[in-house]
């Protein structure tokens, strides 16, 4: 990427970062795949305005990430629908969503209902895999569904996998007990992705044939990880990423509207949430975590920090292999607006100095 004397990209060869005039440090806008909610605004909110969705946005910008899957959880199917009609509505009608939402991210109903494996999503809200179902719901959210994560082991799974993917739609296998032949079955269906890998399953599991295990040893699916160090230890994710490759790991941040806001009570669709002090969010009253406020600039400085591979190398985590995954390409087309943040250096990591999509601006 080389820059003009206004910041702007004058020319992409093969690199997603440069430097400005004043040595600054530039990259194209950081992707995640899951975000439920952002800024005090949970994207599962049946009554969602444009205006809220705008103010959230405008805050994830803020932290370099400049596209993203707004991601509804399991709900009763009537409510799903009521959201998605609703985020799309603010979709359409918000500048920045016209700019920075490409689609949207499913994740459920069609998980596994067994504590442990379930998470925070309502077990009386799982159900068998349907084809007929899942297009009932892209119907609702304008055919924008890009991404569905889905348990393999349910009956229905592969039917769907195949029907998703032929669809344009990216699958991931989250909140699920597979065994290694049900994850190996899907990813030869055509499943490509982990969702938040090594969260979502029991304390314990068997010792070899485990689900986590079984992921992380089949090379056709990437994984993604919420790198803020408490869903996942920061040895154990270097443990993770290790053995499923840099080139196969994704960031997200799986954040709720706990994400870039105080201590205090939140949703996170039909399911009532608590962050207490600096801690991700819970169910109340328990230890069990129910999403993230975790921002991408911070997993991306974690996890260069953790793997020790540098800012930079760590962006590709957050950019690249996310586009990737979607069927897009890495550099924009040559005359194509790029969003662009530049990063300054803040003690041993880098934060946000501006970012840019387009004409809009920070």
């Amino acid at each position: 990427m080389t820059l003009d004397d206004a910041g702007n990209v004058a020319r992409i060869e093969t690199a997603a970062r440069a430097k400005d005039a004043n040595g600054a440090l530039v990259t194209f806008g950081l992707v995640d795949l899951q975000v439920n909610g952002f800024a005090g605004v949970d994207f599962n909110d049946p009554a969602l305005s444009s205006a809220d969705f705008e103010r959230a946005l405008k805050a994830m910008a803020a932290t370099g990430c400049l596209t993203c899957l707004p991601t509804l959880i399991s709900a009763a199917i009537e409510r799903l629908e009521a959201s998605f009609r609703a985020l799309e509505r603010a979709a359409q009608a918000s500048p920045l969503a016209r700019l920075m939402v490409p689609g949207y991210h499913l994740e459920g109903p069609f998980l596994s209902a067994v504590e442990g494996y379930r998470g925070c999503h309502p077990a009386e809200a799982m159900r068998p895999a349907d084809a007929a179902l899942f297009d009932r719901l892209n119907d609702a959210a304008g055919g924008r569904i890009r991404l569905l994560t889905l348990a393999p082991e349910v009956p229905g799974a592969i039917a769907l996998i195949e029907h998703a993917q032929k669809r344009g739609v990216a699958v991931a296998l989250g909140h699920t007990g597979a065994n290694a032949a049900q994850v190996a079955a899907a990813a030869a269906s055509g499943a490509t992705l982990s969702t938040h890998l090594g969260n979502g399953t029991p304390y314990i599991l068997p010792r070899t044939d485990n689900v986590i295990l079984a992921q992380l040893a089949d090379d056709r699916l990437m994984a993604s990880f919420i790198a803020d160090g408490l869903h996942v230890p920061p040895a154990t994710l270097r443990v993770y990423a290790r053995a499923k490759g840099f080139g196969r790991t994704v960031l997200v941040t799986d954040a709720t509207a706990a994400a870039a806001a105080g201590p205090g009570d939140y949703t996170l669709g039909p399911v009532k949430i608590r962050r207490e002090g600096d801690d991700p969010p819970c169910l109340p009253g328990t230890t069990r975590l129910a999403g993230s406020a975790l921002t991408l600039d911070r997993a991306v400085n974690n996890m260069g920090e953790w793997l020790g591979i540098g800012f930079m190398g760590a962006v590709a985590m957050a950019r690249d292999l996310p586009l990737k995954l979607l069927g897009k390409p890495a550099l924009p087309e040559k005359g194509a607006p790029a969003g662009l943040v530049r990063w300054r250096r803040d003690g041993g990591g880098y934060r946000v100095a501006e970012w840019r999509i387009g004409a809009l601006a920070a």
